[in-house]
């Protein structure tokens, strides 16, 4: 990959991570209520499925599910049902108790593994992020040189630029809010908050095609 391609790339990275979707809201959302440093874990999970993504493309797999509408469909509302239970039971969290001398809610904890599992089924269950890289991926992949290393380039460049994003934005933007989780009304707001916009984001993955 020269590097006139690997610069059109990493432009083309930035621009897309800092598009506001269903990964910047659980981002965000885990900032506030697990810490600015414990966030990096829904974005490795996120990371995860964007390797799977890029996997499942260059196998042609992804072909196959952006030409079947039956398959399309299956994975959109999927992705939609996930992302409104989310919002439901994020909705519904009763908050965390709360003392006086407490830095920070009791036992408001959450496990790393939940927050990747989370951050990778977030990321996984959107349809149009494959047709997405079936796109994305020929303009920066040539057929005449070998296809491993352009795609490792490809993931790693993608990757970096997104944690940066992820973590270095959408995480640290909502650290000023994180106030608001040492009061049980403060937790709610956020809840409802943050509920509502994955219910939203669901809204739009299944009504716009």
């Amino acid at each position: 990959m020269s590097f006139a391609v690997w610069l059109s790339l990493l432009t083309a990275s930035v621009v897309i991570s800092f598009t506001p979707g269903a990964g910047a809201i659980n981002t965000m959302s885990n900032a506030m209520n697990q810490g600015w440093r414990r966030s990096i874990w829904g974005i490795v999970g996120q990371q995860i499925a964007l390797i799977v993504h890029v996997a499942v493309v260059a196998a042609g797999v992804g072909l196959l599910v952006a030409r079947s509408e039956i398959l399309f469909n299956g994975i959109r509302y999927a992705g939609a049902a996930y992302l409104v239970f989310l919002g439901i039971r994020l909705i519904l969290t009763r908050p965390a108790p709360v003392f006086e001398d407490a830095p920070e809610p009791v036992d408001s904890r959450e496990s790393r593994w939940s927050m990747i599992r989370r951050g990778f089924w977030v990321n996984l269950l959107n349809p149009k992020a494959i047709v997405f890289f079936l796109a994305f991926i020929p303009q920066f992949v040539r057929l005449d040189q070998p296809p491993l290393p352009q795609y490792l380039t490809l993931i790693a460049t993608v990757i970096v630029v997104d944690v940066i994003v992820m973590w270095g934005f959408f995480a640290a933007a909502a650290r000023p809010f994180r106030r608001l989780t040492r009061t049980a009304r403060g937790q709610r707001v956020l809840n409802t908050v943050f509920g509502a916009l994955f219910i939203v984001v669901a809204a739009i993955l299944v009504l716009l095609h």
